[in-house]
Parts: structure tokens; C-alpha cells; sequence
């Protein structure tokens, strides 16, 4: 028996999963989310290969080398990201040649290199204690959930660059519990090195790249790597995971200026907002304020700023956020401490609620920070304006390496949420650069939907070339001339290349995409268009993902963007790359001990490690992204699911061997069938709740699923006992093809399906298990 075994292999996998959120983060935000789902989806393959390596290979099977395993996964992990960085990747070119393929394998070799050494001592701990599994796998899980809120925690209190190399700390003090003698001074140099290099964190997990303006403030957590730009005097802007921008004007609280000195806005919505005597105004995604600025110009009474990146919100109402400001450059490098009256503080000293005027403190503007969708849902009021300019969640949270980022902010239901959510003469005003063709169907189905006689009458969409912006207006009574000629402007013939429309078009513009979607049905125009159509509804929210596979060309890879918005697949390219590395590399390696191990395990336990670990995966994708909805797209959302399913499987995995072996899968399969039935009038009928009451009903819906889910793994282990280090590899590479096949049926058929192919996998494993001969 190993000392301290249960309480290593909580500590073990609380590192493990917490690395894997902090690197999804850090990927995320300098890569490109993208770029953050291959590489470590990849990388992940390590965990199951490393348990390959035991089986294979008698010398590696010492388990008083474990405490050396765990010293090495712990060195790995806090190398390879450093490393990765310093390799000079760009994602643009990732497949143009063999010396960019080449430093992405390296790659992915080096963030791999922890979960691969992590991994042969998971194996050793599971192989010479398989007969107390379900206490074993108990540990692991419930280390794992500690390893969600501990990293959230720390990427929120600490920064993300920093707890990148703390997280290594408890895999450390497990090396420290396994080791003897001398040899537990290791751990402690070690870890002295994972905090020495947690204080250089921000340089050295930072790519080096041209900035356009100096960066005057920086802050990093679990939602978001923010930047704030000083591009004047008069103008800063505000960056979101090197992407996403939002711009902050200089405003000195005063709102008796003559016209003259008002700002003017690209969008300018002041007319819409006029139309009201008392105008209630919804900004969807606030950012740096400039739609509020805008609103409480245009004398609108009360203005709600909705953000759900909590960082943001307290940049714009709190001046004492020390310890982030950078050192100014450029023109903004005057000493702040040398102003006087005459001489005032350069504006790089000032907070940005300071430099925005204080304007979320103005009694007119209540602050939200919390999901668009979900504050639409419970706010028991009507708008007259909601406003939505540029909003995006392009970005992973901290979901983990194998989610790729879905998008309620535009699907049908949304649609149809915001038009309940407007009063009998509102307007909604949503802006984007590439998503139109499909959202303009999504509107018609909506309205549809809500039983509004001719949809088509209540929208217009505009085209603002001078922007390259596409805009829609809703209106909640049908739209007249001249509502649409005022709107946003009076459309006279010399603002055309500044302002015109696209829906309803004039005879010369008729043909545009957007006009021939509305007019014709999307179907009708589906196999000629370049990008999918198809709308995107809450069950099948990857509005992003645009791209076709008939679209697929190989000369395209010489410069590949990190989105579909002309119809590139990069997703459905990215998923075949990970399925054919498993399925030409790591599954033909985990059918090697059939050839050099003597003992074996025979075909039907094979299959059955192999179905429960895509199984198990598929649906904890599918949970995190069909929850996030409810609950809303933050840190609370993904810790309260994730918590949620490991604290659950790991209370599960204790009662394995006590429990009737068809219990667990016919109960899962009962179960999602349950969640699919259930779950839409549940996320209706309590839309409008608190997020505390929705974060409870979550968990409510998610652990007694996790308790089932936690069974089958240690019932199949006490079955095949110490060939469990074979189980546990072909369990581990089956993750991945889990989440990523998943992901496939997710983007074409929707999540309901996805659960329900994920239930009948259960199904099939526990047609497997019930052979026992076959065992």
C-alpha cells in the first residue's frame, strides 16, 4: 500500500485540472481561443498515454519512484508554458509550412509533458491499490472539483499569469508526501522556484506583439486579460483578451454643454432615445461606457449598463485599484505626483472612472455585472432602447481546453427574450460586423415564434460601410418610413457610403445577402452563400461558426484566420486534426499491449473503459455549455457545473461496489432524458430568479447525474484489477475523441441530441459490462 494515497491523488488532480483552466486562459487570451482548444486538447492526450507507459514498460512501474513522477509533473508544468511561448507561434500561419507544424508539435510535447508524467503516477496509485478503486477514484474527482474553485479563485485574487505557477504547489506537496529522507528537500526547492517564477508571470506568458497605443493599465483573471489603451488626452480604449475593443471618452461630469462640445457617436441612437418622454435605456454589453455616455447625453432617465466581465464594471466605478497600473510611456509619462492646479495630472494617473466622469455613479445608471440574456430574463421592467454595439463572447471563460465558445447574446430565443423585454413602443439596435445574414432569420423566427403578425415589418438593417458594420433595428410596432429614414440619421443621398439600407433595400441593392435571406427564406439561398446561414438557436448557439466545409481549401492554410466570418471551417478543421491524431497515433498505441504484454485485457472491457470515457466527457461538454445559459457566460456558472458533476461522480464512485451494476447506466440514460425533456421549461420558468437561486437549481440538476456518472469507472476497475493501467489509458485518449466528436453532432444537430447519443453510449457500456464472460 502507498502512504498517503488518497490525499496524493486529490492533490495530484487538483493541479491538474487547475492547470488545464489557467493554460485554457492564458492560451485563450494570446492565442486565440481557437488555438487554446487544439493545442491542449491535444496536450491532454498526455493523462492517458502516461498510463500507457506503465503498462508497457516494467521499469517505470516502481511505485516508490512516485514521489519523482510527481516531482517531474510539477517541473513540467511550470516549463512548458514559458517554453510555448518562447517558440515563436503564430497561429495565422500554423499550417502554412513544416517549421510552423514543427514548433506546434513541440508544442503541444511540452504542455503534454505534465499531464504525461501526471499520468504514470495516476496509473501506479490506481494499479496498486485497484482494490479500494472506489475510494481512489472518490479522491481524484473530489480533488478535481477542489482543482475548479481553487483556480478560479487564484486567477481571480492573484492574476492568471501568476496562478499559472502556484497551481503546482499541491502537486509539489504530494511529491513532498511521497518522498523520503533528503529527497523531500526537492519539493520544497521546487516550489520555491514555482513562486519565484509566479512574480515574472505577466512577462514571461505574454507574446510580444505591436501595441497602438501605450498600455497605461493591465489586469488579468479567470474571465478576461484586460488592457487599457492611453491613445490621447481625450480617448482611451478598452481591450478584451487582445481582441475585443471598447472605447472610454474623457468627460468631465458636466452635462450643461452647448451642442458644439457634445460628443458625437459612430451609431448615434439619440434620436430613437428622443422618442420618449422618460426612455428606460439597456446597454448589452456596456464595456468602457460609451454607450451609457451616450444615453445620459440623449436624456435618457434611466440607463442600466449591463457587463459580465466583473473587472470591467469596477474600473468604471472604483478609482483604488492599485497594484495594476503600468508604468506610463510616451506622451503619458509625466509624473503624476508633480501636478498642481495649474498644472493638472496627466490623464494616465487617472482612474478610469475619474477619466469617464464618474457616469456609472450617476444615479441615472444602474450597474449590472452579470450575463445580457440572463438580466433580460429578470428584470421584471420594459425598455424602451436596448442597445447592443459590438458585443462578442468569442473568448473561452475558464471552461476548460475542450470548450469552444458558444454564443447566446444571438440566437433565436434571445430574439425573443429582448422582444418581450421591450414596452409597446421600443426599439432594439443591435450592431455586428459578420453574424446579420444569420441573425436576420433568427429574427424572423423569433417574432414568428411570439405570434406577431408579418415579422418582416418590424426590423430594418442598415449597412455603415464607413464602419464595415452591419446594423439591425427592431421595433416593436411595425416600422414606418419614416422611422427608418431617422432612425439613426436622416438617409439623404450624400450619407450613403456613410448610412444606407440593406433590408428593406432600395432596387439597386436588392440582391444583397441579407436583403435575399429575408426575402427568400435562408434555405432558399444556403448552397450559393459562402457562410452558414442556418440560425442559431439556445439548443445549437455556435453563431461564430460560419464556416463550411465545402469552403475547405488547402491553399487557404498559408495565412489561417482565428474565426469563420468568410466561411473558412476552422473549427470542423481543428476537430479532424485532434480525431485523426487519436485515431492514427494514440489509439493504435493503446492496441499495443495486445502485442507486448503478457496479461491482457480482453476486447469487451477495452471497449467498455474506451465508451464510458467519451461518455463522460461528451456530456460534461454539453452540461458546461447548455448550463452556462441559465446560470450565464461567468466564473460562478463554470464553478458551480463543474463543481457540481466532480463533487457528484466522486460521492458516486465511493457507493460504486454497493450499488446494482445496472443502476448507474440506465439511470444516466433515464436521467439526460429527464434534462432534455425538463430543461427548457425549468430555464424558462426561472429565467427571472436570482443568480444564487439559479447557481442552486443548477446543481441540483447536475450532481445527481455526476453520482451516477462517478460508477462505472471503478466498477470496471474491480473487475480487471491491475490491468486498470491499460483501462485508464484507453479511458483518457476516448476523452478526447469524446469532446471533440461532441462537438460535431453539438455544431449540426444541437445539444439535445448530443445528450442523447451521449446516453446511448452508456447504454452500450453497460451492455458491455453485463457480458461478463466476455471479461
Amino acid at each position: 500500500m502507498i502512504r498517503h494515497r488518497f490525499l496524493i491523488i486529490s492533490l495530484l488532480s487538483l493541479s491538474l485540472i487547475a492547470q488545464e483552466l489557467s493554460w485554457t486562459r492564458v492560451l485563450s487570451a494570446e492565442f486565440f481561443y481557437t488555438f487554446a482548444f487544439l493545442v491542449l486538447s491535444l496536450a491532454m492526450l498526455g493523462l492517458g498515454i502516461g498510463g500507457l507507459l506503465v503498462r508497457l514498460c516494467s521499469s517505470l512501474d516502481r511505485p516508490e519512484r512516485l514521489w519523482v513522477y510527481l516531482s517531474l509533473t510539477a517541473v513540467a508544468s511550470m516549463a512548458g508554458p514559458p517554453a510555448v511561448f518562447a517558440l515563436g507561434l503564430k497561429f495565422s500561419a500554423l499550417f502554412a509550412g513544416w517549421e510552423m507544424i514543427g514548433k506546434l508539435v513541440i508544442a503541444i510535447v511540452l504542455l503534454s509533458s505534465s499531464f504525461l508524467f501526471g499520468g504514470i503516477a495516476l496509473a501506479i496509485l490506481f494499479k496498486h491499490n485497484h482494490q479500494d478503486m472506489p475510494r481512489l477514484y472518490m479522491a481524484d474527482l473530489l480533488g478535481a472539483g477542489g482543482g475548479v474553485v481553487v483556480a478560479l479563485f487564484m486567477m481571480n485574487q492573484i492574476g492568471t499569469p501568476q496562478a499559472v505557477f502556484l497551481l503546482v504547489i499541491p502537486t509539489l506537496t504530494a511529491a513532498l508526501l511521497a518522498a523520503r529522507g533528503a529527497w523531500r528537500i526537492t519539493a520544497v526547492l521546487l516550489a520555491t522556484g514555482a513562486i519565484a517564477l509566479s512574480v515574472r508571470g505577466d512577462q514571461v506568458l505574454e507574446l510580444s506583439r505591436p501595441e497602438p497605443a501605450p498600455v497605461i493599465y493591465k489586469h488579468w483573471d479567470a474571465t478576461a486579460k484586460i488592457k487599457v489603451y492611453g491613445f490621447s488626452e481625450d480617448y482611451r480604449g478598452l481591450n478584451i483578451d487582445n481582441i475585443a475593443n471598447s472605447p472610454v471618452y474623457r468627460f468631465d461630469g458636466v452635462w450643461d454643454r452647448p451642442d458644439s462640445l457634445r460628443y458625437e457617436f459612430g451609431i448615434d441612437v439619440s434620436w430613437l432615445i428622443g422618442q420618449f418622454d422618460s426612455c428606460t435605456f439597456l446597454s448589452l454589453g456596456a464595456g468602457g461606457g460609451s454607450d451609457v455616455l451616450q444615453a445620459l447625453q440623449a436624456g435618457a432617465t434611466e440607463i442600466h449598463a449591463v457587463e459580465v466581465i466583473p473587472h470591467v464594471n469596477r474600473m468604471m466605478l472604483e478609482d483604488d485599484l492599485s497594484g495594476y497600473f503600468q508604468p506610463a510611456t510616451g506622451n503619458d509619462a509625466a509624473d503624476s505626483d508633480s501636478a498642481t492646479n495649474d498644472n493638472p495630472a496627466p490623464t494616465s494617473a487617472m482612474s478610469l472612472a475619474e477619466f469617464s466622469g464618474y457616469i456609472y455613479r450617476d444615479p441615472r445608471v444602474v450597474v449590472a455585472t452579470e450575463d445580457a440574456r440572463a438580466y433580460v430574463r429578470r428584470y421584471p421592467g420594459k425598455f424602451d432602447v436596448i442597445y447592443s454595439l459590438s458585443s462578442n463572447t468569442w473568448a473561452a471563460l475558464a471552461s476548460g481546453s475542450f470548450a469552444l465558445a458558444e454564443n447566446y447574446l444571438f440566437t433565436t430565443e434571445a430574439f425573443r427574450d429582448y422582444w418581450y423585454a421591450l414596452s409597446d413602443s421600443g426599439f432594439l439596435t443591435m450592431e455586428h460586423q459578420f453574424y446579420m445574414p444569420r441573425m436576420v432569420s433568427e429574427v424572423v423566427d423569433a417574432l414568428a415564434a411570439a405570434g406577431v403578425d408579418s415579422p418582416r415589418d418590424h426590423f430594418a438593417v442598415y449597412n455603415l460601410p464607413a464602419m464595415r458594420r452591419n446594423l439591425l433595428l427592431l421595433s416593436k410596432r411595425p416600422l414606418t418610413d419614416s422611422i427608418r429614414y431617422y432612425a439613426f440619421g436622416a438617409l439623404t443621398p450624400d450619407r450613403h457610403e456613410a448610412l444606407h439600407l440593406l433590408y428593406p433595400a432600395a432596387d439597386s441593392l436588392s440582391e444583397n445577402l441579407i436583403n435575399r435571406v429575408v426575402r427568400d427564406g435562408w434555405r432558399a439561398h444556403a448552397l450559393d452563400a459562402d457562410i452558414d446561414l442556418s440560425p442559431a438557436t439556445d439548443n445549437r448557439p455556435y453563431i461564430a461558426q460560419m464556416g463550411l466545409w465545402r469552403n475547405f481549401d488547402s491553399a487557404a492554410l498559408d495565412k489561417v484566420l482565428p474565426y469563420e466570418f468568410f466561411g473558412f471551417p476552422l473549427s470542423t478543421l481543428i476537430i479532424v486534426v485532434i480525431l485523426a491524431t487519436v485515431i492514427v497515433l494514440v489509439i493504435p498505441l493503446n492496441l499495443l499491449p495486445y502485442a507486448l504484454s503478457a496479461r491482457k485485457l480482453r476486447a469487451a472491457p477495452w471497449l467498455y473503459f474506451f465508451a464510458i470515457g467519451a461518455a463522460f466527457m461528451a456530456i460534461e461538454i454539453v452540461l458546461i455549455q447548455k448550463y452556462t445559459l441559465f446560470v450565464g457566460p461567468s466564473v460562478y456558472s463554470i464553478a458551480v457545473i463543474l463543481l457540481s458533476l466532480l463533487l457528484g461522480s466522486g460521492i458516486g464512485s465511493r457507493f460504486a461496489d454497493r450499488v446494482p451494476d445496472a443502476l448507474p447506466f440506465l439511470g444516466i440514460a433515464a436521467w439526460l432524458f429527464l434534462d432534455v425533456l425538463l430543461f427548457e421549461w425549468i430555464s424558462s420558468a426561472l429565467a427571472g430568479t436570482p443568480m444564487s437561486l439559479r447557481m442552486s437549481v443548477t446543481a441540483g440538476m447536475v450532481l445527481p447525474l455526476g453520482f451516477l456518472m462517478g460508477m462505472p469507472f471503478p466498477k470496471g476497475t474491480l473487475r480487471v484489477k491491475d490491468l486498470i493501467d491499460w483501462g485508464f489509458a484507453v479511458n483518457g485518449a476516448a476523452s478526447v475523441v469524446g469532446s471533440t466528436v461532441i462537438l460535431l453532432v453539438a455544431f449540426n444537430y444541437g445539444f439535445t441530441v448530443s445528450l442523447l447519443l451521449a446516453g446511448s453510449v452508456y447504454l452500450v457500456a453497460f451492455g458491455l459490462f453485463s457480458l461478463k464472460r466476455a471479461w
